[in-house]
């Protein structure tokens, strides 16, 4: 049962109560060295999570207790950049002020058992499919590297033709994709971290733009399993026994940046920036297969996004050219979103577009002269997009082909429709300074992915599964939303 809830305002009761008691050297402490930490504790209101948590516990048997002083020990502990959980549980043992920034009472510190109990609940795993234990054995297939490279700056291919198009025609015709073992995570994300930024504005209530990317995340575990036969002890070197893997959900997985293999996980992410506060913010959190391509993994966490989060509607979607693909352009199309994503250079000409209209790369009409023409905005009554002679717009200085090309002072026009691709000719014409403005916050995703793993240190943690990764993850992801509100309220004190 989880009947014993601290509530916000009685936490913030308790520290009240508590500062009286602390001696002069802690009272210092708080006011210096945990300052911040502290006023990002009081606005961190656990409360909407106490239901959507309960559900998880039986209504029967002993009551749980100090639940929310857990979770907000774990937010303290990512906050102070631990990355050991068991030296955190001893920490707070040492340090009292520590334990009670977090809630607890001088006599009630939480086991470390607790902290892991809470973590198995918000996975929506069955019990039995997860192998994590000691005891559980697997054949030696984690070790299989891939041999053959692929080219620089290139990513892995899809292992299954098609499975964009499979993926995008599933995500519309159901709410969600099997094996989403995240979905209580992300719920709860959204009670503790997204609708109170959503509240305090950070992000736009009648549309935000995502932006969505994948970043390389190392596993601390040897790819080759540990054995644990008694082979090598009777003579025979090489056995085909199994095998004890620490992280069984790792695999190998082409790291583009650093042009390498490596063993572990992709994790990927919806983010969104502001550009009044600077601040950027993860909307969405997902861990999938370190061979996951970009393309797929967008198409199931934009399915996840909104069916977790049905109030918050998406306006823009920004991705890179790994995402260049029809299937994710008709999903923003049936779900009216305005796709803004970078062309991949290796597609050939489409077809659908008439062979007497020249174009550049990006779908732009060139002129006679070879010069990019002007955009001039949609003409609703001809369902097409005109451009305009760049010379007559006062784009060239100068141009060869004046005098043949059109006699009006006007200069030449020329008209693209939507439905000739879709691709190229989105809602929001490519090389306008309204796409490229809007494109640009596509490096929000690298910027929040460096603060996971560069900042907040989810590299360094020595932990395991996809389950400890993706709720690590979700804790920093909360912090970095605190860290947002703090700054809007600090920016708004000036």
């Amino acid at each position: 049962m989880l009947i014993h809830w601290q509530s916000h305002q009685e936490y913030l009761a308790f520290l009240h109560e508590t500062k009286v008691h602390l001696d002069s050297s802690q009272r210092i402490r708080l006011h210096s060295e945990f300052a911040a930490v502290r006023e990002k504790l009081r606005i961190l209101n656990l409360d909407p999570v106490m239901e959507d948590l309960s559900q998880f516990y039986s209504h029967t048997g002993r009551p749980a207790i100090n639940q929310v002083q857990i979770i907000r020990s774990l937010i303290l502990m990512v906050m102070l950049r631990f990355t050991s959980l068991t030296a955190w549980v001893e920490k707070l043992k040492a340090d009292s002020l520590l334990a009670v920034l977090a809630g607890f009472a001088p006599a009630s510190l939480a086991p470390l058992g607790s902290y892991f109990d809470l973590m198995d609940r918000l996975w929506s795993q069955p019990t039995a499919l997860q192998k994590t234990g000691r005891k559980d054995l697997f054949p030696a297939h984690n070790n299989k590297k891939p041999s053959r490279k692929p080219g620089k700056g290139k990513k892995l291919p899809n292992k299954h033709s098609g499975i964009t198009d499979t993926l995008a025609t599933y995500a519309l015709n159901h709410d969600s994709f099997p094996f989403h073992y995240e979905e209580r995570l992300q719920q709860f994300f959204r009670l503790a971290a997204l609708i109170p930024s959503l509240r305090d504005g950070l992000f736009p209530a009648d549309g935000v733009t995502l932006s969505g990317d994948g970043t390389c995340v190392h596993s601390h575990s040897s790819p080759y399993g540990h054995k644990v036969c008694k082979c090598r002890e009777n003579g025979i070197q090489h056995c085909s026994c199994r095998r004890h893997f620490s992280d069984p959900d790792a695999d190998w997985g082409w790291d583009s940046d650093e042009e390498v293999f490596y063993f572990g996980h992709t994790l990927y992410m919806l983010c969104s920036h502001n550009p009044d506060i600077g601040i950027d913010l993860p909307l969405h959190i997902r861990f999938l297969n370190a061979r996951r391509h970009d393309s797929v993994s967008a198409i199931v966490s934009l399915r996840e996004f909104k069916t977790v989060n049905p109030d918050i509607p998406i306006r823009d979607l920004c991705l890179d050219s790994a995402h260049d693909n029809y299937p994710t352009y008709g999903l923003c199309q049936e779900w009216d979103i305005r796709p803004f994503i970078d062309l991949n250079t290796n597609r050939g000409r489409p077809t659908s577009i008439p062979d007497s209209l020249s174009i550049d790369q990006d779908g732009t009409p060139l002129c006679m002269a070879g010069y990019r023409m002007v955009n001039w905005g949609y003409i609703k009554q001809k369902h097409s997009r005109k451009w305009r002679c760049p010379f007559a717009c006062g784009k060239v200085d100068s141009c060869p082909c004046k005098e043949k090309c059109s006699p009006s002072a006007y200069g030449r026009c020329v008209y693209t429709k939507p439905e000739w691709d879709i691709r190229l000719y989105p809602p929001v014409a490519r090389g306008t300074d309204e796409y490229q403005k809007i494109y640009n916050n596509r490096t929000s995703c690298e910027r929040v992915n460096n603060r996971v793993l560069n900042d907040y240190h989810l590299h360094d943690m020595g932990i395991h599964t996809r389950k400890r990764y993706s709720f690590f993850t979700m804790v920093i992801c909360i912090n970095i939303h605190l860290d947002a509100r703090l700054k809007k309220r600090q920016k708004l004190a000036t």
